[in-house]
């Protein structure tokens, strides 16, 4: 069943169905994020046959228009008027810790696809909020790790000035000790970036580290490599700035380009393959790391409503199952930690060109085993 036929569910009384607001940034130049969280969770409930734990699943879809305040006025109908059992979607950290609090308050399961503020990570972690994605640190610590394990002297550093950004560039200075010659914060949704560009070139790093998701790192990309500095310059970027939606929009420039991931889409376990060959088949494109985090979501859910036998009313019950994470993640093993974010490997992949001939991500290997983000110890969950 798909997203749009499952939101066509009606008539069900609420111990009859599971209901799930999925609220996503589906409009402007972050809507491919929100859309590849959608395709996945789709995807998924095609495999389990339009169910969630045996239940039958209404979807309701809405944008949030990268907008906290759209998005907190969609969340407070989510809640009162459908009376969502679930919640899921997020893209943006400001838009996360614009709707967690009314969330947590209805007393409402959020299962983070994507947002993974480091607030809700340590002080303010919640035992309403699951995270199946990572912490916003954690893949700019794996790029802050490589660069300086490959010996890069002086790095110039680019982010949006948001929450995700500030923690990307936290994240990176975590394991990078060398000079960081230009940190720069931009405007969420910037696209152009000439006077950016030559900030950098005049600082003269070997090699510079970019977090700009969806149309910021598209555009970024093209002027980087456009403005000639990729001749003297490695860039380097997490998963999602150089993942499937960017590449599809750039093209060869991108070849060359680190990046690190939790995911990948040559991760050779069966759940996987049949998740990268059916996102294939269903959408004519390789998924994103955004749509295996929509479509473990839709799992982990799945898993917990069926752990509880559809009893969704027990929310000490569905918070037990959710923390067991008993599902069969695309990454392989999967397990939360003490403050619900996921303790996981991350990967060095780098965009290349695979046996078709396609410019696409392939693994290179293991940057961190079992890791966890640096918030947990603030965290007092048990």
């Amino acid at each position: 069943m798909t997203l749009a036929a499952a939101t066509a569910v009606a008539g069900a009384h609420a111990a009859d169905n599971v209901k799930i607001g999925f609220l996503s940034t589906l409009s402007g130049p972050g809507a491919g994020l929100g859309i590849d969280i959608r395709d996945g969770f789709n995807l998924a409930l095609k495999h389990t046959g339009g169910k969630l734990g045996g239940l039958p699943a209404e979807v309701i879809v809405a944008d949030d228009q990268q907008s906290p305040d759209a998005a907190r006025q969609t969340t407070e109908r989510l809640l009162k008027r459908d009376k969502v059992d679930f919640m899921t979607g997020v893209v943006f950290s400001n838009v996360m810790l614009a709707v967690g609090q009314p969330i947590f308050a209805s007393k409402t399961f959020y299962v983070s696809a994507n947002a993974g503020p480091s607030q809700y990570a340590g002080e303010q972690c919640n035992p309403y909020f699951f995270n199946v994605a990572w912490q916003n640190d954690n893949l700019h610590e794996a790029v802050g790790k490589t660069v300086a394990d490959k010996g890069f002297k002086k790095v110039a550093l680019l982010a949006p000035n948001y929450p995700a950004g500030k923690d990307a560039l936290t994240g990176f200075k975590r394991y990078y000790k060398g000079e960081v010659v230009q940190e720069i914060y931009t405007r969420l949704g910037q696209l152009d970036y000439a006077p950016e560009l030559a900030q950098v070139r005049a600082s003269q790093p070997d090699a510079m580290y970019i977090f700009l998701p969806g149309g910021m790192g598209i555009n970024f990309i093209k002027q980087f490599v456009a403005s000639g500095l990729s001749k003297d310059v490695t860039l380097f970027g997490p998963g999602f700035s150089a993942d499937e939606d960017v590449i599809r929009a750039v093209g060869e420039p991108m070849l060359g380009m680190f990046n690190t991931s939790q995911w990948a889409h040559d991760m050779d376990n069966a759940q996987n393959k049949r998740f990268v060959a059916d996102f294939q088949k269903e959408y004519g494109r390789l998924p994103s790391l955004y749509a295996s985090q929509g479509y473990d979501a839709a799992m982990l859910i799945d898993a917990a409503v069926r752990a509880v036998k559809g009893k969704i009313e027990d929310k000490e019950a569905v918070r037990r199952a959710l923390k067991a994470a008993n599902f069969k993640s695309v990454r392989g093993a999967f397990k939360f930690n003490t403050n619900h974010y996921p303790v996981q490997d991350y990967y060095l992949r780098v965009v290349s060109k695979d046996g078709q001939g396609r410019v696409t991500n392939r693994t290179l290997g293991t940057v961190f085993k079992n890791h966890a983000d640096a918030y947990v110890g603030a965290c007092k969950m048990q």
